[in-house]
Parts: C-alpha cells; structure tokens; sequence
C-alpha cells in the first residue's frame, strides 16, 4: 500500500497501463475476429487514446500537487484542456480513416477508461496516505 502520494502516482500509472494493456490484447482479438486487421488497430488505437489520456491525468494531479493551490488548479486545468484539444484533433483525424471500426474503438476508449477510473478510486482508498499533517501545531 502506498505511503506517499508518489508511491500512489506510481501504482496509479501501473496499474492504468496493465489494465489497459489487457484491454488492448482482448479488444485486439476480438476486433481481429469481427474485422481482421481494421478491427485490431482500432483496438490498438482505442487502448493507446486512454492510455495517454489516463497517463496525464494521473501526471498533471502528480505535478500540480507539488504547486500552491493556484498552481495545482493551473496545471490540472491546463491537463484538461490538453487533453480534450488531443482528442478533438485524433477524432478528427481519424474520423474519415478507412482503418478504423468505429465501435471497436469506441468500446476500447470506454472500457478502458472507467477500468482506469476504477482502479484510481482503489489505489486512492487502499494508500495510507494522512490527509491531515499532525506535525504542526497551532500556535
């Protein structure tokens, strides 16, 4: 169990990057079985859209916790809006592509995604992180 919110980030970005890994293996074999190669790399690119995504979420928390309160709003802000210019810009790209199955990779991001939301409220729960310094006291 993580002790710092370091050790948490951590587990956070391991665990993220195993589930998803898992996702894109059965989503690629799935998606093999339904349309061949065209179904494998929309699995593909499904798990590696969440995969970032979920990556700088976890990073820009990380950074953002080591800044003042202002600074921490800034950065997390900063993470969002970046990540929702990405995914404009990849859906974009992608949306006239021959390659690519749209459900498959629309279940791919899903699954990924609330597998990585799950897994962050488990690790967050199960860290043993004090959320109140006992170190000071008042003067």
């Amino acid at each position: 169990m993580p002790n710092t919110t370091s050790q948490l980030f951590a587990q956070v970005l391991k665990l993220s990057a195993l589930l998803i890994g898992a996702i894109a293996l059965v989503g690629g074999v799935i998606g093999w079985f339904i349309a061949s190669a065209a179904g494998l790399v929309s699995a593909l690119i499904g798990a590696a859209m969440a995969l970032v995504f979920a990556s700088l979420t976890a990073i820009s928390v990380w950074l953002g916790g080591r800044l003042s309160l202002g600074g921490f709003f800034g950065v997390v802000l900063g993470g969002w809006i970046l990540k929702l210019v990405l995914f404009i810009v990849l859906v974009a790209t992608l949306k006239g592509a021959t390659f690519i199955v749209g459900p498959i990779l629309f279940v791919c991001v899903v699954a990924s995604v609330l597998g990585s939301l799950a897994l962050d409220a488990v690790a967050v729960m199960r860290s043993r992180i004090p959320t109140v310094d006992t170190t000071k006291t008042a003067n």
